[in-house]
């Protein structure tokens, strides 16, 4: 049932009473098909995630979580909620959420109180409502990316005999504050969100996508803000390449900052085996890591501009060398020959590829980062296991085993995604089980819609046992492979 919104006049007489006189002013009403028990489910869930509500926040921290009905002692708390109370409204619980803005430079996090109620309404209509009490005085001390306002009420209100209920958004105003339309606008935006949530869980929806799952959140988007504000604006102002320096530069701190926490878990106990980034493209990510004190460099087939600006000088087994190096990847186990046609060999001697190609093997224990990384992403767990190196991969665009872009086949299953995308995720995941490893995964929150991140670090099999022709035999071997890579190094490096 498709419902219209009705937007309350202005000088409406409030649906709801505060205790302490304060006057709250109803904005707008939807009917709904959503009982209270998907409302009180809703409404916890975009009080942990205020991000669904606003682009400008990151998450919400919740610093207090109380039952004011429970009478034994409650564990000391520097946080005081700020508690209101409402005439024919039982209070059930207490929450208050520190508010964690995308930019803490402009803005500073906010604490907020976050009130459950019960009652019930005229004609014996089951009423449950939450309010936002912000912990802030005035509304010039309100941070950007919360409206001004004291407080904000989302009121359910359910006829359990006609089934069938509505929902409101109601709001107390500061003293010197109109109702201005962006104001309204706020308000209209996040009673439609609710509405639309509660829609949604009432229809059977279930979340298919997972964040944070192999790392905490709060670990990875505190590292992200301070490596974006150590390094973001530098970055973009110093941008060499043609494409846009925004995205890039976004999309690999964050990738950084899940590094690092990654890194973080996995070697609190073991001195960092060093990184190597395959298709590092311009190379920003291995500098920003440099930067951070991890040893590792990185290569591509295509030198960038960039690399001006971001090689370092670092000590490896060979001795001195740049942190970021122009070289085509040749697996050990390809025959460069018998792969390398006529046309091969045309391309090979336009280019002196002497000191340019790398067999992919690396020390052992090295962590490999293959990022967008392209012809050379369904080799990387195959690389990874014949160097027992762990990895992870970050997959874009879809190429076999020899270099050439293909479309992956369908997933197998009622519940997977036939794109593009999800059959390459699927595709370069079957090859890492095949290569005996415990394929770990996670939706990175980076700016791109290829962001799903597998990472490879424990192993279900030993690499000793893996037959690495008869697997790479299996997925369509690499007849080709030489020729297609060896023209990497002469055409114009692509956008990603």
């Amino acid at each position: 049932m498709a419902a219209e919104i009705q937007e309350y006049p202005d000088g409406s007489p409030s649906l709801i009473k505060d205790v302490s006189d304060s006057k709250w002013i109803p904005l707008f009403r939807k009917t709904c098909e959503f009982n209270s028990e998907i409302f009180l489910k809703v409404m916890m869930n975009l009080i942990r995630n205020p991000n669904l509500n606003s682009s400008w926040l990151f998450r919400a921290d919740i610093l207090l979580e109380q039952d004011p009905n429970t009478h034994s002692a409650a564990e000391p708390s520097a946080i005081e909620p700020t508690v209101l109370h409402f005439q024919h409204m039982h209070l059930d619980k207490i929450l208050v959420r520190k508010l964690i803005p995308r930019n803490t430079l402009r803005d500073e996090p906010m604490d907020q109180t976050c009130s459950f109620y019960h009652g019930n309404g005229p004609n014996g209509v089951e009423r449950y409502m939450v309010v936002y009490k912000p912990h802030v005085s005035s509304p010039d001390n309100m941070p950007f990316y919360h409206p001004k306002i004291q407080g904000m009420a989302f009121l359910h209100e359910w006829d359990t005999e006609k089934n069938e209920g509505s929902v409101s958004i109601h709001y107390h105003f500061f003293d010197t504050e109109e109702r201005s339309p962006k104001l309204v606008r706020t308000g209209l935006h996040l009673l439609t969100t609710l509405h639309k949530h509660g829609q949604g869980t009432k229809a059977g929806y279930v979340k298919r996508v997972h964040h944070d799952t192999i790392i905490p959140q709060v670990a990875v988007q505190t590292t992200y803000t301070r490596l974006k504000q150590k390094y973001a604006r530098q970055l973009i102002k110093s941008w060499a390449e043609v494409t846009d320096p925004s995205k890039h530069v976004f999309e690999d701190l964050s990738i950084a900052a899940f590094l690092i926490e990654l890194w973080t878990e996995m070697y609190q106990d073991s001195p960092f085996p060093g990184f190597v980034d395959i298709g590092c493209g311009n190379g920003l990510l291995v500098y920003i890591l440099l930067e951070e004190g991890y040893l590792g460099w990185g290569f591509d087939a295509r030198k960038r501009k960039s690399w001006e600006n971001y090689s370092k000088t670092i000590d490896q087994d060979s001795g001195p060398n740049k942190s970021l190096q122009q070289l085509v990847l040749l697996p050990s186990v390809v025959d460069r020959h018998s792969n390398m046609g006529s046309k091969g060999d045309e391309t090979a001697e336009s280019v002196d590829v002497t000191n340019m190609i790398h067999d992919g093997i690396f020390p052992k224990g090295t962590f490999i980062i293959s990022n967008h990384a392209d012809e050379l992403t369904p080799w990387t767990p195959i690389l990874a296991t014949i160097s027992e190196c762990p990895f992870i991969m970050i997959p874009c665009c879809s190429h076999d085993l020899t270099g050439a872009r293909f479309r992956a086949p369908a997933p197998k299953g009622q519940n997977k995604s036939p794109s593009a995308y999800s059959s390459l995720v699927e595709w370069i995941t079957n090859i890492a089980k095949d290569c005996g490893w415990e394929v770990e995964r996670e939706m990175l929150r980076i700016p791109s819609t290829r962001n799903v991140g597998l990472i490879g670090r424990k192993r279900s099999s030993s690499a000793s046992s893996i037959n690495i022709q008869e697997l790479i035999a299996k997925y369509g071997g690499t007849e080709g492979y030489a020729d297609n890579v060896m023209k990497l190094a002469m055409t114009a490096p692509r956008s990603h």
